[in-house]
Parts: structure tokens; sequence; C-alpha cells
């Protein structure tokens, strides 16, 4: 398979960046190293994941998903890169909701005329969606509301707010986790899995499997952050483009492959919690933690203030997922229109200075 071939790039990568190549090539080898690496994480996770219900299977499937996210913007924080952090933050929400979902929505609708999610569980994680888009507007907002102020002031207040708006997302996924998995499981169990078709992996050897494959994404992702930089230059990309879409579907390859499998089998309740699940966990857990951690490394701390366009795109994201979650069913022309709104963000995003 063309996924395995790319594997040979976790050793070229790391030979490539030895040698003093170019940043573009060092850049482009480690995000093909990081691709086959997380699809390896997102088919470990997925051979957990059929042992359990479409709720849990989707939460297991987009935390590890996101586990290549976390690390790589952990590195990128220790080298200096909030700014490119919150950007592949922003491209990973809206990405997952716009781009994994579209495509999900595609592929299993292309053979079919229609297919069924739970309305309520999806509904409520359409809504979590749209409470942490709008926590990220005060942030965003605050410095036009005090327009008047000494412009240091309000920028340390935007640091001070983001402390306590990290801790209320917190609160808000720690609540989402006890309504998914305790007071309303019922809503998450989706369809059966096809034992014939999910995967033959041991629990062990899937583990290992995460394990490993983690270890070896944390490795490509310094040599990938390392190469940022010299790459934006080269290729004459803004940093702002190159962490909402490069970066973004590059950490987020796991979450591409493990919805559009379960899409085609008819699992769109697993589809859609391992797709809009994957976003609602980047803003409501990933993005606080790495508000907190950023505390403890080296560098300018991250903040929750994202530039008006991002906040944009993530409102835009909410609050089309939620239309589309109201009615419990899906097709490929609704696939085919978050792909498309997908595109016109990233040809936003390309365009901005």
């Amino acid at each position: 398979m063309l996924l395995d071939a790319l594997l040979a790039f976790v050793v070229i990568a790391p030979l490539a960046h030895a040698r003093g190549a170019g940043a573009p090539l060092v850049f482009a080898m480690s995000a093909l190293a990081i691709v086959p690496l997380a699809a390896r994480l997102g088919a470990a996770t997925e051979a957990l994941a059929s042992r359990l219900g479409a709720g849990a299977g989707g939460l297991l499937n987009a935390t590890f998903g996101n586990a290549a996210e976390l690390v790589l913007a952990l590195v990128a924080l220790a080298r200096g890169y909030p700014d490119v952090v919150k950007a592949s933050l922003t491209g990973s929400i809206v990405g997952n909701t716009l781009l994994v979902l579209g495509l999900a929505m595609l592929a299993g609708g292309a053979r079919r005329e229609r297919q069924t999610f739970d309305r309520a569980a999806a509904s409520a994680s359409a809504t979590l969606l749209l409470l942490a888009a709008f926590a990220l507007v005060v942030p965003a907002a605050l410095p036009l509301a005090a327009a008047g102020a000494n412009p240091l002031r309000a920028a340390a207040g935007v640091r001070a707010l983001s402390l306590p708006i990290a801790g209320v997302l917190l609160a808000a996924y720690a609540l989402s986790l006890f309504f998914s998995l305790g007071t309303h499981r019922h809503l998450y169990a989706g369809a059966p899995a096809d034992t014939d078709a999910a995967p033959a992996t041991s629990p062990r050897r899937a583990l290992v499997t995460l394990l490993v494959s983690t270890a070896l994404i944390a490795w490509m992702s310094e040599l990938l952050v390392d190469a940022v930089s010299g790459a934006t230059r080269a290729l004459g990309l803004s940093p702002l483009f190159m962490g909402v879409v490069v970066v973004a579907i590059v950490g987020n390859a796991a979450e591409h492959s493990s919805a559009i499998v379960a899409a085609v089998r008819d699992r769109m309740d697993l589809a859609f919690h391992i797709a809009v699940g994957s976003s609602t966990q980047i803003a409501l857990f990933v993005a606080p933690v790495l508000v907190l951690l950023s505390r403890l490394l080296p560098g300018r701390a991250l903040d929750l203030l994202f530039t008006p366009f991002e906040v944009l795109a993530i409102v835009a994201a909410g609050v089309i997922v939620h239309f589309v979650a109201g009615d419990g069913e899906s097709n490929w022309l609704e696939g085919a229109m978050l792909v498309a709104l997908y595109g016109v963000l990233a040809i936003a995003f390309a365009c901005l200075p």
C-alpha cells in the first residue's frame, strides 16, 4: 500500500536533516513520515474501538488521533512557535469538522441514498463545538472592547483571561465525558460493529502500535517544527496558512482514514463521533491543556487570542455542523458542501498576509 511505502520517510527524513538538506525538503519528508504513522495509530485505535460502542470508540479514536496533534504542538511551543500552534489548532477544528466529516459523508453516501446517526448525540457534540467557538470570541473581542486602553494592558488582560477560560473549557469537556460515557451512554451506542470487517488485531498488539507510533510521531514532529520557519520563507507561504492547512492536515491523518473507513462501512455514528468529537476535544481539551502546559515551557506562553479570521472559521464550522446534525441524516451532497466550505476557507487563509 501507498501508506506503507511512505514509512520509508521515517528513516529518510532524519538522514536528510542530519546531512543539512533544505528546510522545505526536510519539512516535506517529515510530513510524509507522519502521515503513515498517524494512519497506523488510527488503525490501532479502530481495532480497540471495534470492541466498544460508537461513543466510546469514537472518543478513543479521537483521543489517540489527537496524540499526534498534541505532541506536535508541544514541540512547537518548546521551539517558540505559539502562533503556529494556534493556527494548527484552528486547522484541526475546522479540518476535522468540515474536511474529515465531509469526506466521510461523501465516501459513505456514494452508494447509499442516505445514512443515519443519532440526532441527540450529534446535536450535543455540535453544541459543545459551538460553545468552544464562542468561548474563543471573548479573547478576540476584548482588545476591541478595550480599544481606548493601553495596548500593553489589554494584551496582558487577554493573557490573564486565557487561564480561567481554559479552566471553564476543561470543566465543560469533563461534563461532556460524564454525559456520553455515563448518564446518556445509550445515545452513543451506534450501529453494531461489522465483525467481518473489523480489524483482526489483538488489543496488546494495538497498544504496542499506539505507543511506538506516538514515539515516532514525536520524533518526526520535532524535525517538522524545526523546518517550519525555513520552509515558510522558502515557499512564500504565511505561517498562518502553514499551521491552519498543512500542519493540521498532517497531524490529523488518523482521523481522516478512520472516519472515512467507518462511513464506508455504514457506521455513520462512529464517523461523526470521530470527526466532530476530535474537533470538540481539540477545542475543549487540547487547547486548554496547551495553555496550562505552556506556562511550564520556555518562551512565550500560549494564550487563546486567535486572529479574527481564525475565530470566524471556527464559528462557521460549528454553525454548519450544527445544521448538518439537526436531522440525524447525511448524504453525499452534504459532504460535498462541507468540503467546499473547507476549500473556500483554505483559499482565504492562503491569501491572508
